[in-house]
């Protein structure tokens, strides 16, 4: 299960009810920090979620409403939390930006108290934990390297505790190494192989992420039979040729992406102040039922054996 958190939710100025652009995303032990526009730190204090572990911060790209918040959060997660180091992934250009913000106005002549890592990525293969994995893939919009991120839990087969029992596999390192998928020699010289204790093979939750983008028919394959996929929807499909012209999608074009894809939940997002958000919910339900729009603060859960979960404000 992933636990999705939307801080900011408008399009490249914020309104009286949306801030801008960040998400935070909650897989086991870790915390991702999904853009970081103005205002960003004031959102999570807001929101009750805290700064702690909060170390791993994705930028899709350089625009400011996604990255200048960065300065003011670091300042912060640098003195008064209790933190190790901040990691922080974008292209080239995005950290070019991150790095003048951080080291040549927040810390200007300052040593920073904690190792702050930036880490130019290209698309593939960003981080890989024995539980899931997160990949980078490009993304159209305005400029060069813009990327999307793909958290995908890794697949896992049951352990069958009656069938280990029949056998005779005893508690302990045995039933680790089945699990693990190695053989084993039982005392009275029987050979337990995986197959025989373990389920049939269950895929894990896939979430999809992606930032502002004015193209989608090279997403088609990473959005293919994902549980969640956040897009933005800065324009009303009336007003396509704007979207065009500024590199941004129409809540048609993230429907429309959705239903080709086989995506079971689709969550838009980046909403510009001109929109009323029930007609930008009425234009994609028209095209795939299954549509959220985000609100500052909004809370999921995304599973992979039952549709996400919008859980209620307390």
């Amino acid at each position: 299960m992933f636990e999705l958190h939307f801080l900011g939710t408008s399009a490249a100025a914020p309104s009286v009810y949306r801030g801008l652009t960040a998400q935070l995303l909650i897989v086991n032990e870790y915390r991702f920090l999904i853009d970081c526009g103005e205002g960003t730190q004031r959102q999570i204090l807001q929101s009750g979620l805290g700064f702690k572990r909060l170390n791993r911060i994705l930028l899709t790209h350089s625009h400011l409403d996604h990255i200048l918040g960065l300065g003011g959060l670091v300042s912060t997660l640098t003195r008064w939390e209790n933190l190790d180091r901040i990691d922080i992934w974008g292209g080239k250009s995005t950290l070019y930006r991150v790095n003048s913000l951080l080291f040549n106005v927040v810390m200007l002549g300052q040593r920073p108290p904690i190792p702050i890592e930036l880490h130019t990525i290209e698309p593939g293969l960003i981080l890989d934990d024995k539980n899931f994995t997160v990949t980078a893939f490009p993304v159209k919009h305005q400029g060069v390297e813009n990327y999307g991120y793909l958290f995908q839990e890794k697949s896992r087969r049951p352990f069958l505790n009656d069938k280990a029992e029949m056998l005779g596999v005893p508690f302990g390192p045995e039933r680790a190494k089945l699990v693990a998928g190695e053989r084993i020699t039982l005392k009275d010289g029987r050979v337990v192989t995986p197959d025989e204790v373990l389920g049939e093979t269950i895929p894990g939750v896939k979430y999809v992420h992606v930032g502002d983008c004015g193209f989608t028919g090279n997403l088609l394959e990473v959005a293919e039979n994902a549980d969640c996929l956040v897009i933005e929807a800065t324009y009303l499909n009336e007003e396509r040729e704007l979207a065009r012209q500024f590199g941004h999608l129409t809540a048609t074009d993230g429907a429309q992406l959705a239903k080709e894809a086989g995506v079971k939940t689709l969550i838009l997002t980046h909403i510009s102040r001109r929109s009323r958000e029930s007609d930008i919910l009425n234009e994609a339900q028209a095209i795939f039922p299954n549509t959220f729009v985000a609100r500052d603060f909004d809370h999921f859960l995304i599973h992979r054996d039952k549709p996400v979960e919008k859980v209620k404000r307390q």
